[in-house]
């Protein structure tokens, strides 16, 4: 075995195997995982998105780094802004969005991978994108999460005449076991492979980008694009038992406030509970909400920058938030009033890769909820990250050009004795943060196997609710409710939960883990 892959769908991840039998390494493969992805989980990302990307280990145990290449404000003006809410019905919960040409960030999706595979990569751009360009020319089946993410963002995936041509060839969405190619994007992928990332910051898909929002209401203009640089960075460092946890810095709001959620989750004795059941679910809601309120504290404070964030991750800044959540457990007590927090994107998609020779790589990507047309005939579909509303705390269109959209996206490497052992992240909005977090302490503390340490029912606090999986016990549902909880006991393994995919060697061997919530896959190279 040269190495394993885990990510957002079985495509995405054995485009990524395939390239350890091409000679590749862990970068080649999530790189080539992460294309393919823009092409079969083009309803949850897509190439014109961002992300935040960590790698550990390989090459000599060569220096950590995280690479932050998420979306940034762009510069231009708009007398005729394209900019309007649209509503997506969740299932119970209906969430304002807004979408076209206003609400899209200057993307950096296809600069950072770039960037990643140029520092650490083995292979050429050309061999990297073969998978993706198949996926998109041959075309691919549906798969049943694919057709349930369709319906659920349907407002926006029918919001204008070409979008509709492409996913509505029929009138009507695909369904799950129904064929979809995209040969524009295919044509887009091949012009990548030749060009480079310049194609889409200097070249022909730069001038149509910003000849199109120019045109029709959109705020990017040619200098955003030509000055837009990916930013390779140290990572935050979390201790954790016996390991050190790496996470990406600022830009990322997730990096701090995963790692203080670890900090709290470390000073409670789990060697003494049974996983799941009523102590330990009730430490967990007193967790999550600590770190809920921590997030409120941490966005509110000026600067976030990454030495605000390693001191906002100290002993002496971490040392009130534990003796709280020490003095909750021992009184036997439901937390205090709930703390709102915004939702962010729900359409991110998680790659973890390992190989051989040590190297970890894990990648968080986001393109918002898509903003609802296509770029001419490119085939490719852009963010909506100016119009959500949790990326934007200020206000829309406040933030200065140039400046970083934060996000809540976490890829995170666990190190024991300074190797990588484990790469994990997740989709899911603020879930993302639960699902990380018990992935890890499943894993480290309960010693799961990667497999049932991403797919084992999970446990999420949120705005005064705790929301438990199914697999969680009626028995401990009940008891949280007479000791004063909300508490709302899932029928099903639901996507709310996040989508986790993990890859790791905690027992020497290499293993993975995918989530079947948003049906993720693992392959072998």
């Amino acid at each position: 075995m040269k190495g394993m892959v885990a990510a957002g769908d079985p495509r995405s991840a054995q485009a990524g195997a395939s390239m350890f039998e091409r000679g590749g390494n862990a970068m080649d493969a999530s790189v080539a995982a992460a294309f393919a992805s823009f092409v079969v989980e083009v309803c949850v990302v897509n190439i014109a998105g961002g992300g935040y990307a960590l790698v550990a280990g390989g090459d000599g145990d060569g220096d950590a780094a995280a690479y932050d290449f998420f979306c940034a404000m762009p510069s231009g003006q708009s007398r005729c802004m394209d900019f309007r809410e649209i509503w997506v019905d969740f299932g119970g919960d209906r969430q304002a969005f807004c979408i076209g040409r206003g609400s899209t960030a200057a993307p950096g999706a296809v600069a950072g991978l770039c960037r990643m595979l140029a520092d650490r990569g083995k292979l050429p751009l050309e061999v990297v994108l073969e998978p993706a360009i198949a996926l998109a020319q041959d075309g691919f089946e549906i798969s049943a999460n694919a057709a349930y993410v369709f319906d659920l963002l349907s407002p926006i995936y029918s919001d204008t005449p070409e979008i509709r041509r492409l996913f509505q060839p029929r009138g009507s969405f695909y369904r799950e076991g129904d064929w979809l190619r995209q040969p524009d994007l295919a044509r887009t992928l091949k012009s990548l492979a030749r060009e480079g990332p310049d194609l889409f910051y200097r070249g022909s898909m730069a001038e149509a980008l910003a000849r199109d929002h120019r045109a029709r209401g959109g705020l990017i203009v040619a200098e955003d694009l030509r000055g837009y640089r990916v930013r390779r960075m140290e990572p935050l460092r979390v201790p954790y038992r016996e390991y050190e946890v790496l996470a990406p810095p600022p830009s990322s709001h997730g990096g701090a406030l995963v790692g203080l959620t670890l900090k709290l989750l470390e000073a409670v004795p789990l060697e003494l509970l049974r996983h799941n059941e009523y102590d330990h679910a009730r430490a967990l809601a007193h967790v999550l909400r600590l770190a809920a309120e921590a997030r409120l504290s941490w966005e509110a404070s000026d600067g976030h920058d990454a030495e605000r964030a390693r001191r906002f991750l100290s002993p002496a800044a971490a040392a009130p938030y534990i003796r709280a959540l020490q003095e909750r457990l021992a009184e036997d007590c439901p937390p205090p009033a709930a703390v709102a927090e915004g939702q962010g994107p729900s359409s991110t998609s998680h790659i973890s890769a390992m190989d051989a020779g040590g190297m970890a790589v894990s990648v968080t990507t986001s393109t918002g909820e898509g903003a609802g047309y296509l770029l001419g005939d490119t085939g490719v579909c852009l963010n909506n990250v100016l119009g959500e509303h949790d990326l934007n705390p200020d206000g829309f269109h406040r933030a200065k050009p140039g400046q970083r959209l934060a996000s809540m996206m976490c890829p995170a490497i666990l190190l024991r004795d300074g190797r990588p052992v484990l790469a994990v992240g997740s989709a899911g909005s603020n879930r993302l943060r639960s699902a990380i977090v018990q992935t890890i302490s499943n894993a480290v503390d309960f010693d799961f196997p990667l497999d049932r340490a991403v797919n084992h029912a999970r446990v999420h606090y949120e705005s005064g609710a705790l929301q438990l999986e199914r697999g969680v016990s009626p028995d401990t549902a009940d008891r949280l409710r007479r000791n004063g909880f909300q508490v709302n006991l899932w029928r099903e393994k639901n996507l709310f939960f996040g989508g986790a995919q993990a890859v790791g060697r905690l027992d020497g061997l290499l293993s993975g883990g995918a989530d079947a919530r948003r049906g993720g896959g693992v392959a072998l190279g």
